[in-house]
């Protein structure tokens, strides 16, 4: 197993470096007959791309998708579909430094100590970049839950230790920041500016709310449904932590406080849970939120090794966000995305009459 494939029944696999020629995502699994908007498509990408906004990184890419097979007549067909996404905004100069050496807080010694070999122009494979496939793909899944009605909703809950103290989710794409609280996404915007003036970096809190999921979605044992999600959510590079519902505070609750009492009809009262109980879904709003750090790519001195290990002082050069947390929003909606249309195509397989 190489890693680079996620799912079970709808599968995606991607491909490429961030300085490469390309990148890309094969998605298998998704079903015929699920209508392929390419407006959609292109607006999830617009949304993750880099160079779109002042707290971003300068890199200009249109990130737009060339989808080379399983789609005809503007309909899924049922078989593999191929999407490319050209690189056309590489400065692989600005990592000539990085050749001999780890930059603090990256995944370069662990991919060197992997492999004895690794592509340091922006990361190669580790990048944050790679994820531009993985909107790709995303937005085929949200396509096929749409189908449903299933709707994911992330936005960035807290930046630099600035907390939304109040919601609206129609705020969310009016700012620069992806805050529900227009007011905190100022003090936000200000507090990313001011790291980056000082060549530093700070990270945030993003908050998940997914909802439509019918109750029973999942597997009993290794493929609960907070299991799968923990994966997808943390195989991002930049999340660190993730806790569903109440999840810490829980620790600090009674059973009797923590528990989600069930009226008539099926409905929870209460959603301490997070819509996920026993790895299975229960039919209330699935709820997560995530710890994603700061960029480790700062034009401050640092101190690291080469290798052979002999210290040394790095600063690195190149166009790196000063906070990642508005641009990784679209790739946890689409990883959440990824996970659901999986889950939703294994329910239909548990029972003979659904």
């Amino acid at each position: 197993m190489s890693g680079n494939t996620f799912g079970r029944v709808f599968q995606v696999t991607t491909f490429g470096e961030s300085h490469g020629v390309a990148l890309g995502a094969v998605v298998d699994g998704l079903p015929s007959g699920i209508k392929i908007d390419t407006d959609f498509l292109n607006r999830e990408m617009a949304r993750r791309r880099p160079g779109q906004s002042a707290v971003s990184t300068a890199r200009n890419e249109s990130d737009s998708v060339e989808i080379l097979s399983g789609v005809f007549e503007g309909i899924s067909t049922g078989t593999p579909i191929a999407m490319v996404i050209r690189n056309s905004d590489q400065h692989s100069k600005d990592y000539g430094n990085l050749a001999e050496i780890f930059r603090p807080g990256h995944a370069d010694y662990g991919f060197f100590a992997k492999y004895g070999i690794r592509d340091h122009r922006g990361g190669g494979r580790a990048s944050g970049r790679e994820t531009c496939a993985r909107v790709a793909a995303g937005a085929l899944a949200k396509m096929f839950l749409d189908t449903m009605d299933i709707k994911i909703c992330a936005w960035a809950q807290e930046i630099a230790g600035v907390e939304a103290e109040t919601f609206d989710a129609d705020e969310i794409e009016k700012n620069i920041v992806r805050s529900p609280d227009p007011v905190a996404a100022e003090k936000m915007i200000a507090a990313v500016e001011e790291a980056k003036k000082s060549c530093d970096s700070v990270g945030g809190i993003v908050k998940c709310v997914i909802r439509g999921v019918p109750a029973g979605w999942g597997e009993a044992v290794f493929d609960k449904l907070d299991a799968l999600l923990a994966h997808a959510m943390l195989s991002l590079g930049a999340v660190k932590g993730i806790e569903f519902g109440d999840g810490f505070a829980s620790a600090r609750a009674r059973g009797s406080e923590n528990n989600d009492p069930m009226a008539a009809g099926g409905r929870f009262v209460t959603n301490h849970a997070g819509g996920i109980t026993g790895g299975f879904s229960t039919g209330a709003d699935i709820v997560f939120t995530l710890a994603v750090k700061p960029t480790p790519s700062i034009a401050q001195e640092q101190m690291t090794v080469n290798k052979e290990f002999r210290e040394e002082k790095i600063v690195i050069h190149g166009r790196h966000d000063p906070c990642i947390v508005p641009r990784i929003i679209p790739v946890v909606e689409a990883m959440a995305a990824i996970v659901l249309a999986d889950a939703a195509l294994l329910d239909r397989c548990s029972r003979v009459n659904p």
